[in-house]
C-alpha cells in the first residue's frame, strides 16, 4: 500500500506537470447535511458518541482480558476481537464527522483519503467474517450443544481470525488500488462524511466502466456471502429454540442469541441498500451509513453487557478488585 500511494502520488505530479488539467491531491468531506443552528449540538451529539464508544468497547476488552475463563471460551474471544475492531472504526470514522461541524478546512489529502478508505474496508470485511463466525457459533451451541466444545476451540479461532485479519487486509488493498488509480481531475468536493468508494467515483475524469463493476462484484460478494451464510445459522437456531418445551428456556436462549441478531440486523440492513442494491444512489446513502460506522460500535457494549449475565458478573468482580490485571 506504501508502494502504491508513492507511486500513485509521483503519477499525478508528472501528469499534472504534462497537462493542462489539474488533477486533484485534495478532496473537501462535505460531512453530512444538518441545518447550520444544530451545528453545536451534532458536535456534542457525536463527541459523546465517540467517547461512549471507546469506553464501551475498552471495558469489554478488559474484562475479556482480565478473566482467564473467557480465554478458553471462542464467543468471549470473538465479543473481544469485535470490541476492538469497532474501536479502531470509531477512530477511523467519528473524528472526522466531528470536524465537519468545526469552522476550519475540510481538506483531506489523497494519502490520508486512501489511508482512511483502506482502514474502513479492512475493519468491515473483518467484522463481517467476525459476525459470520458468532453466527455459526451461537448455532453450534444452540443446536447441537453436545459437540460443541469440539469444533469450537481457542486454536481453531485464533487461525480463523488470523485469516479473516489476512483476507480482509487484501480486500481493503484491492478497493483502495481499484480506486486511486484513476485520475481525478476536479471537481473535489465529496458530498459524503468519510472515505469511501461509491461517493469518489462519481469524481473520477477517467472512464471508470471497468473500475465500477469490478469493485462493487468484489463488495457485493464478500458482503452478500456473508450474510446468506449467516441466515441459515439463524433460521435453525429459532427453529430449534420453538422447539424448547418450557418458557424459561425458550427466553433464555432467545436472551442469548437475540443480542448478536439485534447488531447483525442494524450492520446489514443499511449495507443492503448502500451495496448489495445495483444503482443505489439515495440521498440517503450518507445517513444509512451511519449504522454502521457509528452506531453499531456504540451498540455493541450497551448489547452485550446488560443481557449477558457472565460479562455483567465479571464487570462487577474487576470493579471490585477482584483481578491483578497482568
Amino acid at each position: 500500500m506504501v508502494l502504491f500511494l508513492f507511486i500513485r502520488i509521483q503519477n499525478m505530479e508528472k501528469a499534472q506537470n504534462n497537462s493542462m488539467e489539474t488533477h486533484v491531491t485534495d478532496f473537501i468531506l462535505l460531512g453530512l447535511s444538518h441545518p447550520p443552528n444544530l451545528r453545536i449540538f451534532l458536535f456534542l451529539v457525536f463527541l459523546v458518541i465517540y467517547i461512549l464508544t471507546q469506553l464501551g468497547n475498552m471495558l469489554i476488552l478488559l474484562t475479556v482480558w482480565a478473566d482467564p475463563q473467557f480465554h478458553v471460551r471462542p464467543m468471549y474471544i470473538l465479543l473481544g476481537v469485535l470490541s476492538f475492531l469497532d474501536m479502531w472504526l470509531s477512530i477511523v470514522i467519528v473524528p472526522r464527522i466531528i470536524l465537519s461541524f468545526v469552522p476550519i478546512s475540510k481538506a483531506i489529502h489523497f494519502g490520508g483519503w486512501v489511508a482512511q478508505l483502506d482502514s474502513f474496508h479492512f475493519l468491515e470485511s473483518t467484522q463481517c467474517f467476525l459476525y459470520t463466525l458468532t453466527a455459526y457459533d451461537r448455532y453450534l451451541a444452540t443446536c447441537q450443544p453436545l459437540h460443541y466444545p469440539v469444533p469450537m476451540n481457542g486454536c481453531l479461532y485464533t487461525m480463523l481470525v488470523a485469516g479473516a485479519w489476512g483476507a480482509a487486509s487484501i480486500h481493503g488493498t484491492i478497493q483502495a488500488t481499484l480506486t486511486f488509480w484513476l485520475s481525478y481531475c476536479g471537481p473535489n468536493q465529496v458530498d459524503y462524511f468519510f472515505c469511501d468508494i461509491p461517493a469518489i467515483l462519481r469524481l473520477a475524469c477517467a472512464n471508470t466502466t471497468i473500475n465500477e463493476p469490478v469493485t462493487f462484484v468484489d463488495i457485493r460478494v464478500v458482503a452478500a456471502s456473508y450474510f446468506l451464510l449467516i441466515l441459515p445459522s439463524y433460521t435453525n437456531i429459532v427453529y430449534a429454540i420453538l422447539q424448547i418445551h418450557t418458557a424459561d428456556g425458550r427466553c433464555k436462549a432467545f436472551s442469548t442469541c437475540g443480542s448478536h441478531l439485534t447488531v447483525v440486523t442494524i450492520y446489514y440492513v443499511p449495507c443492503i441498500f448502500i451495496y448489495l442494491l445495483p444503482d443505489s444512489k439515495s440521498p440517503l446513502d450518507g445517513e444509512l451509513a451511519l449504522f454502521y460506522t457509528v452506531v453499531t460500535p456504540l451498540l455493541n457494549p450497551l448489547i452485550y453487557i446488560p443481557r449477558n449475565k457472565e460479562v455483567k458478573s465479571a464487570l462487577r468482580k474487576l470493579a471490585g478488585g477482584g483481578w491483578a490485571i497482568k
